[in-house]
């Protein structure tokens, strides 16, 4: 019997005998089952195709899209409304200074060159035009105000004094010594206060004012190593510091002891801070 056919036409493993129909019909199956693989295999394909190429243009897509938003955000590129016209980027941006896309120290010709170009550029939209106006009358406003009423800088000021020839001529005159002999002075001069209020006397401080004259001497002369100008600048302190201590405790000071003396006392504590300053610090 011929079997040309048969694994077009399964109903004919009947009339074969059983182990020949048997084998055939595992034949037949095996090819169904190779035809749906490879057309489940295809479908898989196509289908992981289609996923992948959905996600990939996808993600490519959003991409591109942010890195388009973030050039007209950075550059102020033209952004189309829904009539196509282009607005402006940092319409609603607080600071008027950068929404103009200007520092804050601009001249008054870069304030209106920065309106001029950007009126010119969105002249079609309307908000945009009005943020941009907005944005220049504060700035023009602020800068009228602060002129009008001018703050003081006190930091600026007080490097102005300090950088004066004055204060520069005066400064360069001081030099700081070491901490060893800082505190030999200190010592000195603190000795002479204290002796000057527990001992005061119906003369007043006349004994410790001499020595503070006399300490002050040396501790230049120890410094400077110079006589000449041991003296000139002991002497010279002393009598400044004096009349500047006299000066202060008559008119601007209130009396701070009690005593007979008690202006006396007063007025060489001042002269013996001014003479340790002198001693320790002058060049």
């Amino acid at each position: 019997m011929s079997i040309s056919g048969v694994p077009g036409n399964p109903s004919k493993l009947l009339f074969l005998p059983a182990k020949r129909s048997c084998l055939l019909q595992q034949q037949v199956s095996g090819v169904h089952y190779n035809r749906s693989l490879k057309a489940k295999m295809r479908f898989d394909f196509c289908l992981n195709r289609y996923y992948w190429s959905r996600t990939t243009c996808g993600n490519l897509f959003r991409k591109t899209h942010k890195i388009q938003n973030a050039m007209d955000a950075s550059f102020g590129d033209i952004s189309d409304d829904s009539n196509g016209t282009a607005v402006f980027p940092r319409i609603n941006v607080r600071d008027p200074y950068k929404r103009l896309g200007i520092s804050r120290e601009a001249s008054e010709e870069e304030i209106q060159a920065a309106r001029k170009f950007l009126i010119n550029k969105y002249a079609g939209h309307k908000p945009s035009v009005d943020a941009i106006e907005s944005a220049h009358d504060k700035i023009i406003m602020q800068s009228f105000y602060e002129k009008k009423n001018p703050k003081i800088n006190i930091k600026k000021k007080i490097q102005d004094v300090s950088q004066s020839r004055i204060v520069t001529a005066l400064t360069s005159r001081f030099e700081a010594p070491s901490t060893k002999f800082i505190i030999k002075t200190s010592i000195a001069f603190v000795v002479l206060g204290a002796l000057s209020v527990l001992f005061p006397t119906d003369e007043g401080p006349t004994l410790q004012v001499a020595i503070s004259l006399i300490a002050s001497i040396y501790f230049i002369y120890d410094r400077l190593k110079s006589r000449i100008r041991a003296f000139l600048y002991g002497f010279g302190a002393f009598f400044f510091s004096w009349l500047l201590g006299t000066f202060l405790m008559v008119s601007v000071i209130p009396p701070i002891l009690n005593g007979p003396r008690s202006l006396e006392v007063a007025t060489s504590l001042i002269t013996y801070a001014l003479l340790w300053v002198s001693s320790t610090y002058l060049n």
